[in-house]
């Protein structure tokens, strides 16, 4: 069956462009890998198949790459649950010259959010937690703000935010896209993941469940909304039930720009 057995391991590199009107011209166009939802050891997503993954990511050349969380798995149908060592060790190949930055999901810290932390940063991944990070693009500063999740965490956006100067370029990185809401204008562009894109996104009936108290608002790709953008990544694994239709994982390949 091809939503269980073919699309759930069916990898794919999506390029996506995403204009932002605000973003700084001396930055240039930025090349951004965004993984999302990895859950290793879901079903069609071994350890092999995340070296792949991250081959992959690494023959794109991106200039930045960014983790938004749910490395592990919990109870999905036909899974095999993988420590969290094991896939930062196929992490730790990643490359990019601004740098690997991190989140943390809610499988993240239901499982155990400090010990997942420890071991993306003993690989050499900047993990944030309502944290942030200053990077230089052409001579330029820009800022990498990670927000932790909505759903598990404080999600502390101003502590977050709180080390970047007023009118500098920020990014924010976090898990749930629910935070979008709360995200203030000053923010370039806002990454998440979380919601798998659905899973299953059926004919006319569309995405039946997407885990968000905003429906399929925040439910996938780009969306701009009162003069701030949001990309949701559609993610790589599975979760509960080990099946995807016409929502194939997804490497998240933007080229943000003015």
């Amino acid at each position: 069956m091809w939503s269980v057995g073919i699309e759930p391991g069916w990898v794919m590199m999506r390029e996506t462009r995403v204009p932002i009107a605000r973003w700084p011209a001396e930055l240039g166009p930025l090349r951004i890998a965004a993984l999302a939802d990895l859950h290793t050891g879901a079903p069609h997503i071994t350890v092999d198949k995340l070296r792949e993954i991250v081959a992959s990511v690494n023959a794109a050349q991106p200039d930045l790459i960014v983790l938004l969380g749910d490395y592990v798995i919990h109870g999905v149908v036909g899974g095999r649950f993988v420590d969290i060592e094991q896939t930062a060790a196929a992490l730790r190949d990643l490359r990019a010259p601004l740098g690997v930055f991190a989140v943390l999901g809610n499988h993240d810290w239901w499982y155990n959010g400090p010990r997942c932390a420890r071991a993306l940063e003993a690989v050499g991944i900047r993990v944030l937690e309502d944290a942030a990070a200053e990077v230089t693009v052409r001579g330029h500063p820009l800022w990498i703000a990670g927000v932790s999740d909505a759903f598990t965490r404080p999600a502390a956006i101003t502590r977050a935010l709180a080390p970047v100067p007023q009118g500098a370029p920020v990014i924010v990185l976090t898990h749930n896209p629910d935070l979008f809401v709360r995200v203030p204008p000053r923010v370039l562009l806002t990454l998440a993941g979380h919601t798998h894109g659905g899973q299953v996104n059926l004919p006319v009936l569309g995405r039946l469940i997407v885990p968000s108290h905003y429906g399929e608002r925040f439910a996938i790709g780009h969306i701009h909304e009162e003069g701030r953008d949001l990309f949701v990544s559609p993610g790589i694994g599975t979760s509960i039930l080990p099946l995807r239709f016409r929502v194939p994982p997804e490497i998240s390949l933007l080229t943000v720009g003015p």
